[in-house]
């Protein structure tokens, strides 16, 4: 039976190279060698939005970043000092509401934003802004009243002289804001929601190479000032997921430190500020070969990151100018992109965000929206790992063998059929599938679950062979012996 489901999902990947469903041909995965698998498309463009096209005076000048909240999306136009509120409709367009470019604020308060460069809205549409020129993170209200501002921490843990410039902020239900400041690399500046600094929390680890810590151990302090200090890498973004973990990313690293898990340019914080990311297999780095096309030689720098509800995140690398995709187990369901001038590609990407599976992701050089929505084949992958994560294994199965029909070399196909058959208790075809790519980690899974249920099964014969095996030569021996008992008489 699983052989002939090798067999069909090989034909229809045969069919498929000749009728079309690797259209486009820029989406890929990365099997368990390394290689590079190519897919169907799981994204395609819907529609690249211009500022011409919503009716605004201004042209869009330096725009920072995106945010989704329900089915309104926020645009940071920071060269224009304003953050432009559009509607999402259910005709995937996009309909302007509104620039926000002062609020209601009291005496002594500034009432308008200065090269604001982020923005975050809370459940209750409260508005926190990172006014990054005025030195704040400002929080208004849904009515656009003036609430509190977030400053520069006066503590002996900050280090004072640096101007305060804040470029990213996401706030939790609590109303505690986390803040990304430019040359702060402690990690995240904590806030309680009455304006207290209450510390740093997800400081990176420091790096350092032993060549370069044994030189400055004996250097002169003229050599040891004029060396790089070994000091945390600081975050280029975050994201706030449902369950109110942040997702942060990183772009500061050296290439050495990527494949053995060292650079980390993806994590997910705890409470104590823990990295609690999943990884099974490769570490969820982007491109694992680098190559040199488009004159470009090194890995991916992330630059922003978006989480579904379905556990997927989606981190945006603005070296190519690519989308990775990874579940919640860290493993790869899919990349596309590339730099360029056409829809689809990127000049310089600096956000993404979603709104249900669609994806926004914005470019700063063009100053443009681009708007991708699931692909059939897009849709059966998201489905399979919903219904996976929901306890609906049958049919997890089931959109897993679509996603065969379209591609029969998708790797994780098998794995979320094996694991699907695995937790239906049916460990011998569990194992087929697993076997089929190489997963060895959940092959000997399998493989135990099945070893025991066949002990299960076969333990009363098992037991009566085991006697027999040792009631026989005994029962020989006594014959024996009484046959010669009996001729001795």
């Amino acid at each position: 039976m699983i052989r002939r489901k090798y067999l069909i999902a090989a034909a229809a990947a045969l069919l498929a190279a000749h009728t079309g469903l690797f259209a486009k041909g820029d989406t890929y995965i990365y099997d368990v060698w390394q290689n590079v698998e190519h897919s169907p498309d799981a994204y395609r463009v819907t529609d690249v939005f211009y500022a011409k096209d919503f009716g605004l005076e201004k042209e869009l000048v330096n725009p920072s970043s995106l945010f989704c909240r329900g089915n309104t999306l926020y645009l940071v136009d920071s060269g224009n000092n304003r953050i432009l509120e559009f509607l999402y409709k259910a005709d995937k367009s996009l309909e302007f509401v509104r620039s926000i470019e002062e609020f209601n604020a009291p005496a002594g308060v500034q009432g308008t934003f200065a090269a604001p460069s982020d923005v975050y809205v809370s459940a209750d549409g409260s508005f926190f802004v990172a006014d990054t020129e005025h030195g704040r993170v400002v929080r208004i209200d849904k009515d656009l009243n003036y609430v509190l501002s977030f400053t520069e921490p006066d503590d002996p843990t900050y280090e004072a002289g640096k101007t305060f410039l804040p470029q990213k902020v996401v706030a939790d239900s609590k109303g505690r804001v986390y803040v990304l400041a430019k040359n702060v690399n402690k990690g995240f500046i904590k806030y309680e929601d009455n304006g207290t600094f209450t510390g740093f929390y997800g400081a990176s680890d420091v790096t350092y190479n032993w060549t370069d810590y044994l030189w400055k151990k004996f250097a002169t302090k003229a050599q040891r000032e004029q060396m790089e200090s070994f000091v945390p890498t600081e975050y280029s973004n975050a994201y706030l997921d449902k369950e109110g973990f942040i997702f942060a990313v990183l772009k500061t690293f050296k290439p050495s430190e990527l494949l053995n898990d060292q650079a980390k340019p993806i994590r997910r914080l705890n409470a104590l500020g823990g990295d609690i990311l999943i990884k099974n297999w490769d570490p969820p780095v982007g491109d694992l070969q680098w190559g040199t096309a488009a004159g470009q030689e090194n890995p991916s720098h992330f630059t922003d990151i978006t989480v579904l509800d379905n556990e997927v995140y989606i981190a945006l690398d603005e070296t190519r100018g690519r989308l990775f995709a990874y579940d919640n187990q860290g493993e790869l369901l899919f990349a596309f992109g590339n730099p360029g001038n056409i829809d689809g590609y990127f000049r310089l990407p600096v956000a993404i965000e979603h709104c249900g599976r669609d994806l926004f992701v914005l470019d700063q050089t063009s100053c443009t929206i681009t708007l991708f929505s699931p692909t059939q084949f897009g849709d059966y992958i998201y489905n399979a790992t919903e219904y996976y994560a929901a306890g609906e294994y049958d049919l997890s199965a089931a959109e897993w063998d679509k996603v065969m029909r379209l591609n029969g070399n998708y790797d994780l196909a098998y794995a979320g059929l094996g694991k699907a058959r695995l937790r239906q208790n049916k460990y011998k075809e569990a194992m087929d599938y697993f076997r089929a790519k190489y997963f060895r980690r959940y092959y000997s899974k399998a493989f135990m679950y099945y070893r025991k249920e066949w002990i299960e099964q076969h333990l009363g014969w098992v037991l009566a062979v085991l006697c027999m095996l040792i009631f026989i030569p005994f029962a020989v021996k006594r014959i024996l012996s009484f046959k010669r008992e009996l001729e001795s008489l």
